[in-house]
């Protein structure tokens, strides 16, 4: 009883979570360009913020060719994902990062999915039950999250717009989210 407490403690906190950042200001939006809210400069590289304010706070979402995204800054690297899980569009930026297998992934806060930051491949934890003693291993389910290039550049962190001619789970998501940020039904 006390775990779905605590359970349901983390979802409601999450949820007020996503509240103050869907309503509060947004740094990206306050320019104004077809990258969706970012900057976009001559190289086609997309603004995302300062590099000491993103390592300071860890992650910021930002818009990108009208997807949200969040950059990560994790263990001395950036990493950009879509920010809603390809699994049923949980807020990524909500989530907890763990190291598994050496790999650093975020913890989707809706249902614990795992994603590696650097690749955007899917974990799970499975069995091979022809084994004499089945142990929990964790194996790929692929990449399911759409992830972007950082560039550093002048102490400022740049994103690479998505190449939209290669699909992944997370594309569903992205685009069920664009409009301000609230799932965009039957659209």
């Amino acid at each position: 009883m006390l775990d779905l407490i605590i359970l349901s403690l983390h979802f409601f906190i999450c949820f007020l979570i996503s509240i103050a950042v869907w309503c509060g200001p947004k740094d990206m939006d306050s320019h104004s360009s077809s990258t969706g809210g970012a900057e976009m400069e001559p190289d086609g590289l997309i603004f995302i913020g300062k590099e000491e304010d993103i390592k300071k706070s860890r992650r910021i979402t930002a818009k990108i060719s009208g997807r949200e995204i969040v950059v990560f800054y994790h263990e001395g690297k950036f990493h950009a994902l879509d920010s809603r899980c390809y699994h049923e569009g949980g807020p990524l930026y909500c989530g907890e990062i763990e190291d598994i297998n050496g790999q650093a992934c975020i913890v989707c806060p809706w249902h614990k999915f795992k994603i590696t930051l650097e690749t955007g491949e899917g974990l799970y934890e499975g069995i091979n039950p022809l084994e004499p003693s089945p142990t929990p291993k964790w194996q790929s389910k692929g990449v399911k999250q759409r992830i972007h290039k950082v560039t550093i550049a002048n102490r400022n962190v740049y994103v690479s717009p998505p190449d939209l001619s290669v699909s992944f789970d997370s594309d569903y998501f992205a685009d069920k989210y664009k409009n301000g940020g609230e799932l965009a039904m039957g659209k």
